[in-house]
């Protein structure tokens, strides 16, 4: 087989087939890493660094104007990971508030409305962002979002500018827009970020017509996103999110407030010509049949149960792996970190071996990694090359 294109090798994987070698890429790569370890190099300089199969992320929004849309001027800090540049409007505004805090930096984000003002808090480090106050407190909060909230499209002549420069370098990834600030693809996993975990899990039993009000809500922005989407030179949009795996939530909950939901986003946006990459970080087993019954064209991120999943990827392959392409199965916490090069690179081996047969499978950290030995990603990257189809 003659060599491929790194895009070559990531779309013939991620649409069923063969490619010439194992494809090898990442996930998001975090800026603080990019920082501690190798001197802020741009993303580009990352892959070719280290010889992984490149992928580039870009959600450029872009406000409807007739409908008095337009992006957020006081959005300090837009990630050059994706470019989403928030959309508000005179009826949606978002102002910001630096409370006070010894240890991490601490934000109070206020959404004005004509009718009130909701408000959340996040706290962060140099790593992530996480709620520590969430944005919905009375149920009827999330009137004042179905009123309100704006609903960016997506810029395509943005998108494709972006497809066009990066070539066969590899894949251009976004994701299914999520709620302003702080949010997630999925739109029960939106929903989780809004009103907290424990909290929307007891209103399933408690009160489920307004757990369905609240994620219609969610969801009709994230249609109008994709039915803006026609056109755009992706490659892979994500949707899902850690909080409808089988490690948070109980297989009817996912039957009855994210399958449904999610199921007629992913139809809508092959409607549109978009292919879905379904994201779980978490545990997966149990709901293998159901995530691929929604019809994405991939899956990720077959945590490893030393990781806090429950993968065993040689068993999800013969599950599902003749109906999505998997996306993921390696252990970064321990094969990035205090490991030999021949321990990683016999971890590679492993995910090769067991979830490679057939094709149809593109290796990868199960999500994010903060730390990592460079000489072991060195490895991670040479080793995926020399796991060559007969």
């Amino acid at each position: 087989m003659s060599t491929m294109t790194s895009r070559q090798r990531l779309l013939t994987a991620l649409t069923g087939g063969v490619p010439d070698r194992l494809p090898v890429t990442t996930h998001h790569v975090m800026l603080s890493f990019l920082d501690k370890y190798l001197n802020g190099i741009s993303y580009h300089e990352f892959f070719d660094r280290f010889g992984l199969d490149a992928l580039v992320w870009t959600v450029p929004y872009k406000p409807d104007t007739a409908k008095g849309e337009y992006f957020d001027p006081n959005q300090t800090f837009i990630h050059p990971l994706d470019h989403t540049h928030r959309v508000v409007s005179d009826c949606w505004r978002i102002e910001t508030e630096t409370l006070p805090d010894t240890e991490y930096r601490t934000i109070r984000y206020n959404f004005v409305t004509p009718k009130g003002t909701l408000s959340m808090v996040l706290q962060g480090n140099e790593y992530t962002d996480w709620v520590v106050e969430p944005l919905v407190k009375e149920k009827r909060d999330i009137d004042l979002i179905a009123a309100y909230v704006t609903h960016p499209k997506v810029d395509v002549d943005a998108v494709n500018a972006t497809a066009e420069a990066f070539g066969e370098r590899g894949l251009v990834r976004g994701h299914i827009c999520y709620f302003d600030v702080y949010g997630q693809p999925g739109c029960w996993q939106d929903a989780v970020e809004l009103v907290g975990t424990e909290r929307l899990i007891m209103e399933t039993y408690d009160d489920p017509a307004w757990v369905h009000e609240l994620i219609r809500i969610l969801q009709a922005r994230k249609k109008t996103f994709i039915q803006s989407l026609k056109g755009a030179r992706y490659d892979l949009l994500e949707l899902g999110g850690g909080a409808a795996s089988s490690t948070v939530i109980s297989p009817r909950i996912f039957d009855e407030f994210v399958a449904p939901y999610d199921s007629e986003l992913i139809r809508m946006a092959h409607d549109v010509g978009q292919r879905i990459v379904y994201h779980t970080c978490g545990g997966m087993m149990p709901f293998l049949e159901r995530l691929a019954g929604m019809n994405p064209d991939a899956m990720e991120t077959f945590t490893p149960k030393d990781m806090g999943g429950d993968m065993r990827l040689a068993e999800a392959k013969q599950r599902i792996g003749d109906k999505v392409c998997m996306i993921g199965g390696f252990d970064q916490f321990h094969y990035f970190v205090g490991s030999t090069p021949e321990q990683t690179r016999a971890e590679v081996r492993r995910c090769f071996e067991e979830a490679g047969p057939g094709g149809g499978y593109i290796l990868s950290p199960s999500d994010h990694f903060f730390d990592a030995d460079l000489t072991l990603l060195e490895a991670f990257a040479d080793e995926a090359k020399h796991c060559v189809y007969a």
